[in-house]
């Protein structure tokens, strides 16, 4: 934390600034969690439409994350912080506003749907454009703003706020559970305090974009989704996709495998088990990967990973699915944050908002592939052997990592495990 106390004063006003911002949003993002699948059964959601409802925010995240990725270097991080944190604020009043609406039956294919089931899931796809709009527009300024010799600490500290936003949304939002006004409008307000940090705070001024760039030439011409097949990106989003298989398997699953291996644990303390191991590896990881480089602490978050899910797999107590959620928590902590900073490393300012967009888009696309595909998987065999399944997965990208992730066999395995230097980074003086 001595890095804060050597930046000049101004500086660490505004990443305080930023920093509570972030707070704001992913509190406000998570509180809604211990209510909103009870909201929707009451207008007659049976448990597969609840599921739509919930999967619709992955459908508006996809949809949104090419233009958002755009728009923050076009137009600047700080007007697609406001869009992103302003759905927070507005996406619990559009929930609530829904019961307020005329409804009607509809027959469906599939059996009969209230209306209003359809009305939340135009609200959930709406409330996706938050992480499409802010999580790529708050990676991008932290990194503009960080010195280039301590990008991955300043990086790693600042993401905190996802941890932190993470467990303290849930606790205020179960307090106020069944009360679907307050816990709504609770989160409206938390909303509200962000928007205001977010207008409060500061971006640098970037140079125009050049006509060319090294890494990623003419992508102004190109298509959004035929950039991610480009060497520096490609990889990461790849790896990115099968820890998102595994983390939306883990965040959907989790309670129902406990209830079928007969544990009787409370779920909540896997989360806090998780929130509070990302925590702590987020303090160390991002200053050590700025010394001995980015790769051995993606390959370190990618182990963990994998240990997490054949935890998992052959849990047989309530302490082993505590451990699972620990080591998930770890993996997470090290892998976001240090590739956010290897995502920085390889693109300039004026591209860091399509950098990082593409690379989460890997993400975003395991977590809604992970309910289907786990649930199938489930359906076929157990719980047990979806989690297995998953470990096996990001085995497979720690694997492809130590071989792939530069450009060629002997300089990725130096990358990934020697601290061998980043072929694909752009030099730490721009």
């Amino acid at each position: 934390m001595k890095l804060f106390l050597s930046l000049e004063a101004g500086l660490r006003r505004n990443l305080a600034i930023l920093f509570v911002a972030g707070l704001c949003f992913w509190a406000g993002l998570a509180g809604l969690l211990p209510n909103l699948p009870l909201y929707i059964e009451t207008f007659g959601a049976n448990g597969q439409q609840i599921g739509l409802v919930m999967a619709c925010f992955a459908v508006g995240l996809l949809a949104f994350r090419p233009v958002m990725a755009r728009l923050t270097d076009r137009r600047g991080r700080k007007p697609v912080l406001m869009i992103g944190i302003s759905a927070i604020a507005l996406a619990p009043i559009g929930y609530l506003a829904v019961q307020y609406l005329p409804t009607t039956t509809l027959d469906l294919p599939n059996g009969p749907v209230n209306s209003a089931v359809l009305l939340l899931m135009l609200v959930r796809a709406f409330h996706g454009l938050s992480i499409a709009a802010f999580a790529t527009a708050y990676s991008a300024l932290i990194a503009d703003l960080a010195p280039p010799g301590h990008r991955g600490e300043l990086i790693g500290y600042m993401s905190l706020a996802n941890p932190v936003g993470m467990a303290l949304g849930p606790a205020l939002g179960g307090y106020f559970q069944g009360n679907f006004v307050l816990a709504f409008l609770s989160m409206t307000a938390i909303g509200g305090v962000g928007l205001l940090c977010v207008l409060l705070s500061r971006e640098p001024d970037r140079e125009p974009s050049p006509a060319t760039e090294q890494n990623l030439p003419n992508k102004s011409k190109k298509a959004f989704w035929s950039l991610i097949f480009t060497p520096p990106i490609r990889i990461p989003a790849l790896i990115l996709l099968l820890v998102g298989l595994a983390f939306g398997s883990l965040v959907t699953f989790v309670p129902l495998y406990a209830r079928e291996a007969g544990l009787a644990v409370n779920i909540g303390l896997v989360y806090t088990m998780s929130a509070i191991a990302s925590f702590a590896i987020r303090l160390l990881a991002g200053r050590a990967s700025d010394r001995y480089g980015r790769g051995r602490f993606i390959s370190l978050g990618l182990l963990f990973y994998s240990l997490s899910m054949l935890t998992l797999w052959l849990a047989d107590s309530v302490p082993m699915v505590l451990l699972a959620g620990a080591l998930q928590g770890a993996g997470g902590g090290t892998l976001i944050p240090i590739i956010g900073a290897l995502m920085a490393d390889r693109s300039r300012p004026n591209e860091r908002g399509l950098t990082f967009g593409l690379c989460l888009t890997g993400f975003d696309v395991g977590i809604a592939l992970a309910g289907p595909l786990a649930g199938q998987i489930a359906d076929l065999s157990s719980y047990r052997t979806a989690f297995g399944l998953a470990g096996l997965m990001t085995l497979l990208g720690l694997i492809i990592f130590i071989t792939a992730s530069s450009k060629d066999l002997a300089h990725s395995v130096r990358f990934a495990l020697g601290g061998g230097r980043d072929v694909y980074a752009i030099s730490l003086d721009r």
